[in-house]
């Protein structure tokens, strides 16, 4: 069996592939969660990161009721987050100026790493809750990924290795400087 076929399978009924990433039931599984998990604020690395020094936070961005933060485990190179400060799990729960700034963050953080990396499209979205793949579910963050051709080579799909060009501290540092005081 070749590393494609450990990986794929065909679906008998609808005819869809289906790529397996086994890898990640570490990071799902939450083998490396805090005590107590990320339910409480004092375990929430999303409620730790703006008070830790910016090379440990990976925080690219702060404002008044939000701030973008790079993904420690990252889809892509610039991968960030976009979290309230405030600890709520559900879109619907944040008021009116949280809601405002966390559309303007995103609409900047596109804007940024377009600048920085000719991103040539982005995958924006929420998971909310775990059964709907939010990896912490208790604090709302909104994904923004950026995407290029060719992202999807054969080292993530036959490999089981994803590639990134840059290291998460340099990555913070490009966005930070390019990001419109």
């Amino acid at each position: 069996m070749t590393g494609a076929e450990a990986n794929t399978d065909r679906d008998l009924a609808g005819g869809l592939e289906r790529l397996w990433t086994p890898h990640r039931m570490t990071y799902i599984a939450g083998e490396d969660r805090p005590e107590g998990g990320y339910d409480k604020p004092a375990g929430c690395p999303f409620c730790l990161a703006p008070s830790r020094p910016p090379q440990e936070s990976l925080v690219v961005a702060r404002g008044e009721h939000v701030f973008a933060v790079l993904n420690l485990y990252p889809y892509n190179a610039g991968h960030l987050l976009v979290c309230p400060y405030r600890h709520v799990a559900d879109y619907t729960d944040l008021d009116g100026p949280e809601t405002a700034e966390l559309a303007s963050f995103t609409q900047t953080a596109m804007r940024v790493i377009r600048k920085v990396s000719n991103a040539h499209g982005f995958n924006l979205g929420m998971n909310q809750g775990g059964v709907a793949g939010a990896g912490i579910a208790a604090h709302l963050h909104q994904h923004v990924v950026p995407r290029w051709g060719g992202d999807a080579n054969f080292m993530a799909v036959i490999g089981r290795t994803k590639v990134l060009p840059q290291l998460l501290g340099d990555t913070r540092d490009l966005l930070t400087r390019a990001w419109p005081s």
